[in-house]
């Protein structure tokens, strides 16, 4: 799979990134390149690019007028150069919108090959997309980070946010899937711009925040603050934000002015960005109340307000708070939190806006103390709370470090990948179950056997049953052989050569990952199951035969064990349990790979539990009229069909609803079957 994320604010460089040099770089920026690094280190990923602005300006990075940087073997940032080499905060971006458009998409007709999904953060990237998709049929993902309605009921009517919102509305009923961080993103803040989202909004968690490992020679930024703080064996209060108003760092620092017994308790440390930067407006008047209360005789000596860090100094800072200290985000409005899992994972307490992410995120961690922001006492009663309790700020720091590890960047990327390659497109593949999908109807039968004999559609069957029973009931029933079998549940894969039918060997290789086959049977052995014959096991799959209460047993066993596998339950009473980069869904992938195809591409059908999987992950899916009940939980989405037709009647419907039962598709059957031979 081909990735190209897109955002034009901000300065989007190679590592270390100067965070904070200007308003817009902050963290979407870190959000992009750890889920781009992430992403390509995927199995499933052949090539991911991060697509931005190209600009010079003096008083930042020369990177940022490089055509293209490489940071990894299969990731790049890539740059789109227009007439207007300046660098251009985030609201003067509009005005230069439209060349931006052109040159993107003159830069995706040089490619040698297309991507296949673009991951668009912020609606300016989005609209850009949208455009993209409409000449190249390159599907879009949009990410929103902050979005223009929960600003304005914090910073009330503003004629400028009128035009975000409009543009954030545009790219949330425009996008084939949006991906946010939170379920109050997900439930409450993209509903409220009323825009249809069923099936396309999905909740993805981010990973902790990678920092530069890099040794450096020079001392740390904790270590020279040491000369700065009167009393620097006090533990700190530490929070690290851009300067700008909704973060509200101006409160914090009121706080702690306001309160002298979290002066006695702690020193105060703030990380406002980089004061050398170009500055807006904004950030100038917050930095500039800062610095007044940094230099006030109250907390001279006790507030550290450092001009500029790097990644370095920001870890060792956590570790300096993690002895005794407490992490602040007390922004008016966050919509997520990134920094609150950067503190938990580090062992640091967090006092943290309740309004957003980091609602969310405590309430899963139990790491600190949710606050009002407006509320400058609370704010410091809850710092105190913490800082003068050493049992509650051991739990919560225990807490955090425990609780981090579900914030995991190598999960983001499996759920992404799989969410991109499953976003429908142009069918290219049909991959059919066979029992009670293909099966049980004779007219049906007759019928989906003629379409295929006039169909250049690539077909695929995809059964629990062996290579040698696929076939027997295939000519039992009178109908064609497809160009590939995968049988077993999804844990082989049969391709047709010039010398008859052969295994495929890639997929089996690939299955061996992570699979102890004797572990498993270990493991399910005092569940004294009663297996299935002997030939329906292989290499990757036990079959046994059980109730959904056994399955669940299956699945208990394993988890306590620690071994890795997947359980599946079809017909009422059948058990399978295989290697787990098995099943039908995996099969199909890699198949569909062969023809350079995402799962967007395949139409999967199916009636039962072991066809959940595909049904799930492809494209398009059609699920017949005879469906067992196993599939009832098969929530609605774009691209699935209940078709009232049974059986192959039903598979009939939905190939006629797709447009596809007499009319003959772009790639031909020939395809499939080089692909098979290759």
């Amino acid at each position: 799979m081909f990735i190209l994320h897109l955002a034009l604010g901000g300065c989007l460089k190679s590592p270390p990134v100067h965070y904070g040099i200007t308003a817009d770089t902050g963290g979407h920026i870190a959000y992009i390149l750890d889920a781009a690094f992430a992403q390509a280190a995927n199995i499933d990923t052949d090539q991911v690019s991060v697509v931005t602005r190209l600009f010079e300006d003096d008083g930042l990075a020369p990177e940022h007028g490089l055509i293209s940087e490489r940071l990894s073997p299969r990731l790049t940032i890539d740059r789109i150069a227009t007439r207007d080499r300046r660098y251009l905060e985030k609201e003067a971006l509009a005005d230069d919108l439209s060349a931006f458009t052109e040159a993107f998409c003159a830069h995706l007709e040089r490619l040698p090959r297309l991507p296949d999904v673009i991951h668009a953060h912020f609606s300016d990237a989005a609209a850009v997309a949208a455009e993209a998709r409409r000449r190249f049929a390159v599907p879009f993902v949009y990410t929103p980070h902050a979005l223009g309605i929960d600003k304005r009921k914090h910073q009330g009517d503003c004629p400028a946010l009128d035009g975000r919102i409009a543009a954030e509305r545009s790219a949330i009923a425009g996008a084939d899937a949006i991906i946010v961080s939170t379920r109050d993103e997900a439930e409450r803040q993209v509903h409220a711009y009323a825009a249809p989202v069923t099936g396309r909004i999905h909740c993805i968690p981010p990973g902790v925040p990678s920092r530069d490992a890099t040794p450096v020679s020079r001392p740390s930024l904790s270590e020279r603050l040491d000369a700065t703080l009167a009393d620097p064996t006090k533990p700190i209060v530490l929070a690290i934000a851009r300067p700008v108003a909704k973060k509200n760092l101006g409160a914090l620092a009121r706080a702690y002015a306001a309160s002298s017994a979290l002066r006695e308790a702690a020193n105060l440390v703030i990380l406002a960005g980089q004061h050398d930067g170009p500055g807006s407006p904004e950030e100038r008047t917050v930095l500039a109340e800062l610095m007044a209360l940094a230099e006030s005789p109250a907390l001279r000596g006790r507030f550290a307000l450092p001009p500029e860090h790097d990644g370095h100094d920001v870890s060792a800072l956590y570790d300096r708070a993690a002895n005794g200290g407490v992490f602040v985000n007390a922004a008016l409005h966050e919509p997520f939190g990134l920094t609150l899992i950067e503190a938990a994972a580090a062992g640091v307490p967090v006092v943290a806006t309740r309004h957003g992410g980091p609602s969310e995120i405590v309430a899963a961690l139990g790491h600190g103390l949710l606050v009002e922001p407006t509320d400058e006492s609370e704010i410091a009663e809850a710092c105190l709370a913490i800082l003068t309790t050493p049992e509650r700020h051991a739990r919560m720091s225990e807490a955090g470090r425990s609780g981090a590890a579900r914030y995991d960047w190598r999960r983001y990327a499996a759920e992404s990948v799989a969410l991109y390659a499953r976003l429908p497109r142009a069918p290219g593949l049909l991959a059919s179950d066979i029992d009670h999908t293909l099966t049980g109807c004779a007219v049906g039968a007759h019928g989906f056997a003629e379409w295929r004999r006039a169909s250049g559609l690539p077909f695929v069957v995809a059964t629990g049953r062996s290579f040698a029973m696929a076939r027997a009931i295939l000519s039992q029933w009178s109908l064609p052989e497809p160009d590939a079998f995968i049988t077993d549940v999804g844990t082989r894969i049969m391709l047709r050569g010039p010398r008859g039918w052969h295994e495929c060997p890639d997929f089996s290789a690939r299955l061996d990952q992570g699979w102890n086959r004797k572990a498993v049977v270990a493991a399910l052995k005092p569940l004294r199951l009663r297996p299935q014959p002997r030939d329906t096991a292989g290499p990757h799959k036990l079959s046994f035969f059980g109730t959904a209460e056994d399955a669940m047993r299956v699945r208990a066993a394993l988890a306590e064990q620690g071994v890795a596998a997947k359980t599946v339950f079809s017909h009422g009473r059948l058990i399978d349990v295989l290697a787990p980069m098995g099943g039908k869904a995996a099969a199909v992938a890699a198949y569909a790979r062969r023809l350079n195809l995402p799962l967007g591409a395949c139409i999967a059908a199916g009636d039962s539990g072991n066809d959940i999987d595909m049904l799930e992950a492809c494209g398009h899916a059609i699920v017949v009229g005879n469906a067992s009940d196993e599939l009832a939980e098969l929530g609605p989405r774009e691209g699935l069909m209940r078709v009232s037709g049974r059986h192959a009647r039903g598979v009939m419907e939905g190939l006629e609803r797709l447009g596809l039962a007499d009319a003959r598709p772009a790639i031909p059957v020939r395809s499939a079957i080089q692909a098979s031979a290759a």
